[in-house]
């Protein structure tokens, strides 16, 4: 499968149409815009949240509820349109340069897509680095989703830092219920299991804010229910974990990312890193412990994947930071468009999705065909050859 999308954060709409879904699959626009919402929410959220209520709209490779193996269209309206609709138009009659940027914001991709491309209104790098572009990859991810509930692959992220303050990972929680624990972070205003981090996650934002600045942090992804073997050791493109590593850190603001123990490996001697390998009758195969964070060798090994990746605090402050006008080449202090103090819960939300779909391609990938019916049989298949082994 591949994805493609467009739009500007100003513009009219985002658009993503996907290539390869298989045809037959139950997809639930609500469960789409059940998505897009909890990207919305969080705490330190800026204004452009009141501003917007993400809703999708399919245009085509889905009819009646079901994929048709057809290219599918997904679009997201930008209400916030008809206040630039001239600043924004295609049309070269219409020309209004009201809005230039003249002034690049550091931390931001206004100066090196200025002088890449060439163009003298930074607004033009601007709209489309947005990070807005992430809920259009929220979409495309929350089908991603769908595709992989009819076999068992459910999934979740959580906040575990916050301008310092850390909550405990998925493998510190050892959570006996799942479902019990995605509930306590849903009812969590930053998206946090712990109550009493939460509160000082709330305390840190709104210290941040009233100095006029921002914080940042890490997120949590888990999917569990992946079958072994997903993703291959043949070649470096191949590797899942690579790839994996590769969305994380195409999200806007991302600036590291992990597996498992990740980065404190280098802490501890190797036999406290690798997992061991066990048989019973009951499981096959199985590690007792999962620090690769379910991946081995560029594959998975059907433990839980726990990947986590870390957000820089968003660079657009209150308390500007000093750059240089291009056309003056005069220092100023850099100019604020709309921001948030925090945007790391909405950050895990954004993680989740683009992992599932790189989770996704690689279950098809494995599992190929053209219908739910082909698929459901090869994975059937797959699961018995395993099982005898």
């Amino acid at each position: 499968m591949r994805f493609l999308t467009a739009g500007e954060s100003h513009g009219p709409q985002l658009t993503a149409i996907i290539e390869g879904v298989p045809s037959g699959f139950p997809i639930s626009i609500p469960q789409i815009n059940e998505s897009l919402a909890k990207r919305q929410r969080g705490y330190g959220r800026g204004r452009r949240m009141q501003i917007e209520k993400d809703q999708v709209e399919i245009l085509s490779g889905v009819r009646f509820g079901k994929t048709t193996g057809a290219p599918i269209t997904l679009v997201i309206k930008n209400k916030d349109y008809v206040h630039w609709q001239k600043i924004m138009s295609v049309d070269d009659q219409k020309i209004d340069h009201s809005r230039r940027v003249s002034r690049p914001r550091p931390g931001h991709a206004d100066l090196n897509g200025g002088l890449k491309y060439q163009v003298k209104d930074l607004r033009d790098i601007l709209e489309r680095s947005s990070a807005r572009e992430t809920a259009i990859r929220v979409t495309v991810g929350a089908i991603a989703k769908q595709l992989l509930n009819p076999f068992g692959i459910r999934s979740f992220s959580h906040v575990i830092n916050i301008g310092g303050i850390e909550a405990k990972s998925f493998e510190q929680l050892k959570p006996k219920n799942i479902e019990e624990l995605i509930q306590q972070i849903e009812s969590s205003e930053v998206r946090c299991a712990d109550q009493q981090k939460t509160e000082l996650m709330k305390q840190k934002i709104d210290q941040a804010k009233a100095n006029g600045d921002t914080v940042g942090g890490i997120v949590e992804v888990v999917v569990f229910g992946l079958p072994v073997g997903l993703g291959s050791h043949v070649h470096w493109d191949r590797k899942l974990d690579g790839r994996l590593g590769q969305a994380i850190l195409s999200i806007q603001a991302f600036k590291g990312v992990e597996l498992g123990m990740g980065f404190a490996v280098a802490n501890h001697f190797g036999s406290e890193v690798h997992d061991e390998i066990f048989w019973n009758e009951e499981k096959g195969f199985y590690r007792a412990t999962n620090r690769a964070g379910g991946i081995e060798g560029g594959m998975t090994t059907g433990e839980p994947l726990v990947i986590r990746g870390v957000m820089k605090p968003i660079p657009t402050l209150y308390k500007p930071l000093k750059s240089v006008d291009i056309d003056s080449k005069a220092p100023f202090e850099a100019s604020v468009e709309r921001s948030d103090a925090c945007a790391v819960p909405a950050a895990s939300i954004v993680a989740e999705h683009v992992v599932l779909w790189e989770v996704a391609n690689a279950f098809f990938e494995k599992f190929s065909g053209d219908s739910y019916i082909e698929i459901e049989q090869q994975l059937k298949n797959y699961l018995q050859l395993v099982r005898n082994y």
